[in-house]
């Protein structure tokens, strides 16, 4: 077979999937687990070295280099965004799903709790969005103003040859760090259903196969000018508020002093929404397009509205506890996940209840402590915190990662290797893979979950949390 040009597709068509979507990005990582785990297979071939682990000790202007050139040899040169195909990623991303025909599918926000769902189900998560980066040369972490005029220009040549996306750009130096002031982040959310996920659906789900649609809800302040490109400072996932990033505020000075920026140059734009739906919602047309695909062929789509991540994780964990126990097991075993360090497969086949935080935010690991001082004690629970890179007063201590492990009645396990040089460090996937690969197995895996089950289990569970099933 002739190959194309690294990053080309075989036919030399344009950008591939696979160069388009951002490395490491949250929706990448969980299709990728979802579409192994459905094989049978776990996460030990996700995630690459990265170099921070060498700079842990590093003075800071040496990290924040290294993290700038890292995101700078992964990211999309502006010339390449004009070639950026959408329907070519919705395509990649359902080829990474093995043949046959499906009870049912997943699709929305990407949310770790809702891959583990989708495995249960025994169904493909799909994402209503991706996220791509770009270069942006002469870049400062500290003038919003700057990314704003360099992601519009680069929107608009996405949105020349893509017409059914909305592209929401994020500046938001707390959970990117340095890379904020060499990257733009452009998170591309669908405004229909691709034509690739319609042809997915209609060729591979079985007759009357449900269809179960997650909805971030998650509002942030945003500037959006109604030309298909909108921008928002920071985001719910930096674990701060709106008011944070305010240039007055004491928040945003320590953010800006660890990713080497200066206060006094911050001015962002004014906003034209004060709430619009985050970086992470799902377009309302999408969500349209979706019904009216399902009602057109026989499928009932029913939609979960998540107010916050920590709401899904817990129903999710719930869920899992009552399905193991249904199937003879103790559902005692907890492991606490956070953002790409899952392995949905591992949980499975180890008989693990899992519980996904979405960052390593005091807020996120706030959440699990909450659920699990209302749960019933688990006899182990091991804890996987993801470094994220970067610094920030929002981010959780390892004391408080320390105090979730310490819920274990007999087993209390903090991940040495991701604590090793936290938070400035950076572990791939499989880490959590190696970890998950000691838990003893706890085979034959329970039968697969019917969709009623788990909604009636969502709405259950999910009632006091804010979820809303319908």
């Amino acid at each position: 077979m002739r190959k194309g040009p690294v990053g080309s597709t075989t036919d030399g068509s344009g950008l591939s999937g696979d160069r388009i979507v951002a490395a490491g990005s949250t929706a990448r990582v969980l299709v990728a687990a979802t579409a192994r785990a459905l094989r049978g297979d776990d996460c030990a071939d996700l995630g690459h070295p990265t170099p921070f682990s060498r700079f842990a000790g590093a003075p800071e202007p040496v990290r924040r280099a290294a993290a700038a050139r890292a995101a700078g040899r992964v990211a999309l040169a502006p010339a390449q965004v004009a070639e950026v195909d959408a329907e070519q990623v919705a395509g990649w991303i359902v080829d990474q799903y093995p043949a046959g025909r499906w009870p049912g599918v997943v699709l929305g926000s990407p949310h770790g709790a809702a891959v583990h769902l989708a495995v249960a189900l025994g169904v493909p998560w799909l994402p209503a969005g991706f996220e791509l980066t770009v270069h942006w040369t002469r870049g400062t972490v500290d003038r919003p103003q700057g990314a704003l005029d360099h992601g519009a220009a680069l929107a608009g040549r996405l949105l020349a040859a893509n017409r059914d996306v909305h592209v929401r750009q994020v500046h938001c130096p707390a959970s990117r760090g340095a890379s904020a002031g060499a990257t733009v982040a452009l998170a591309v959310r669908w405004r229909a259903l691709p034509g690739a996920y319609a042809r997915f659906l209609a060729d591979r789900l079985e007759p009357a196969a449900p269809v179960l649609l997650l909805h971030d809800a998650r509002t942030w302040p945003v500037l959006d000018e109604g030309a298909g490109h909108s921008f928002q400072v920071g985001s719910p996932a930096s674990g701060l508020d709106p008011v944070d990033f305010h240039p007055d505020a004491h928040a945003l000075r320590q953010v800006l002093r660890s990713a080497g920026g200066d206060s006094a140059h911050w001015a962002p734009p004014d906003v034209s929404c004060p709430a619009a739906y985050a970086e992470n919602g799902v377009e309302s047309g999408f969500e349209h397009n979706a019904r009216e695909w399902t009602s057109r062929h026989g499928h009932p789509l029913h939609r979960v509205l998540v107010p916050q991540p920590d709401a899904l994780s817990a129903a999710t964990a719930d869920l899992y506890r009552r399905w193991l126990r249904r199937a003879g097991k103790t559902g005692d075993r907890l492991v606490v996940e956070c953002g790409r360090l899952l392995d949905p497969w591992q949980v499975v086949r180890a008989g693990l209840v899992p519980y996904w935080c979405e960052n390593a935010t005091r807020r996120r690991v706030q959440g699990a402590e909450w659920w699990l001082a209302g749960s019933e004690p688990f006899s182990s629970v091991d804890v996987l915190p993801e470094p994220p890179g970067v610094r920030s007063p929002a981010l959780a201590g390892l004391p408080q990662w320390l105090a979730v492990a310490g819920f274990g009645r007999r087993r209390r396990a903090l991940d040495r290797a991701s604590a090793r040089g936290y938070p400035v460090t950076s572990v791939p996937t499989r880490r959590a893979t190696e970890v998950l690969r000691n838990q003893p197995y706890d085979l034959p895996t329970p039968p697969p979950l019917r969709m009623a089950e788990a909604l009636a289990a969502l709405r259950d569970a999910g009632a006091h949390q804010g979820l809303l099933v319908s």
